[in-house]
């Protein structure tokens, strides 16, 4: 396992103009990222048929496929079996790289320091009381008392954040892939841009729930950056990549990618970043996409 501190963020592409969203699409891109919740997964958390056969017929053809996702890799269970070839997944917003063919074995970490989580947790309980926190860690999630409780990770170790980021504590050998903050209150964007203003340079602040929940990575690391070096280390170029997502911890990717896609579920951020529309991802809309592409 390779882990990495120093990280350098993504190449941005500048939005595109809007006269230019309805060019198309490459035929055959050499790669497809997809996000997962709300994008390649239905709201049942399921894949549909033919969405997996939209990604098997996508490798056939010589396309690889990357799920980059804000899921950690124990909750990859749901599309493990559909990744082909290289077996790999991008996590927790990209702070890890996992080998799905290995039961998600992390292949490289870039962590969240753990100075900068609790200088976070200091600025949000100054600026935004109320706020609760999470340490989402290589070995599992760790969470205070009255945080939102997750119900895939039931036997969680609970106390305060600080304890819980404590050098001494029984798991400080786990790296930090993300910190987890929740407001009770405040209304999601709000609450990032908040987030963003008082905590902005001790990490990379973004979320992806429809609740005021907050997902803060290491200084430079998000599903782009992770994205841009696996392709780097395959000799492809942002110009060859096609990419899905419907939520703010998806625009880096989207804005960095060749062509993006937005689902018609996406968040207003998302619609006006990409290049391209599909249908919402109870639709299939990566699906739909795929299949046009392959049909030339």
């Amino acid at each position: 396992m390779r882990e990495d501190v120093a990280v350098t963020p993504a190449t941005e592409r500048p939005n595109t103009p809007a006269t230019e969203r309805s060019r198309p699409a490459p035929a055959r891109p050499r790669l497809i990222a997809t996000d997962l919740d709300g994008t390649l997964l239905r709201d049942d958390k399921t894949v549909s048929d033919r969405t997996v056969a939209a990604l098997v017929a996508a490798e056939r053809a010589g396309i690889e496929v990357f799920f980059v996702t804000g899921r950690p890799a124990r909750w990859m269970d749901v599309v493990s079996a559909h990744v082909h070839g290289h077996g790999l997944a991008i996590c927790a917003n990209g702070a890890a790289v996992v080998d799905l063919h290995q039961g998600g074995l992390p292949i490289e970490v870039r962590p969240l320091a753990t100075d900068r989580a609790l200088a976070v947790v200091e600025a949000l309980r100054e600026a935004a009381p109320g706020t609760t926190f999470a340490i989402e860690r290589s070995g599992g999630i760790f969470y205070e008392p009255r945080y939102p409780p997750f119900h895939l990770d039931p036997g969680a170790i609970v106390a305060p954040a600080e304890k819980l980021l404590h050098d001494g504590f029984a798991h400080a050998d786990m790296p930090v892939l993300k910190l987890l903050a929740h407001h009770p209150e405040l209304a999601p964007d709000a609450f990032l841009q908040l987030a963003r203003s008082v905590a902005g340079s001790h990490g990379d602040f973004t979320r992806s729930s429809p609740s005021a929940l907050l997902e803060v990575s290491g200084l430079g690391v998000s599903k782009a950056s992770t994205l841009a070096r696996c392709c780097a280390e395959r000799g492809i170029s942002a110009a060859d990549v096609v990419a899905f997502g419907d939520m703010p911890n998806d625009l880096e990717m989207l804005m960095w990618a060749g062509t993006s896609y937005a689902m018609a579920n996406a968040h207003p951020d998302v619609l006006a970043a990409t290049t391209h529309r599909t249908a919402s991802n109870t639709e299939d809309g990566v699906a739909a996409v795929i299949e046009r592409m392959l049909a030339g």
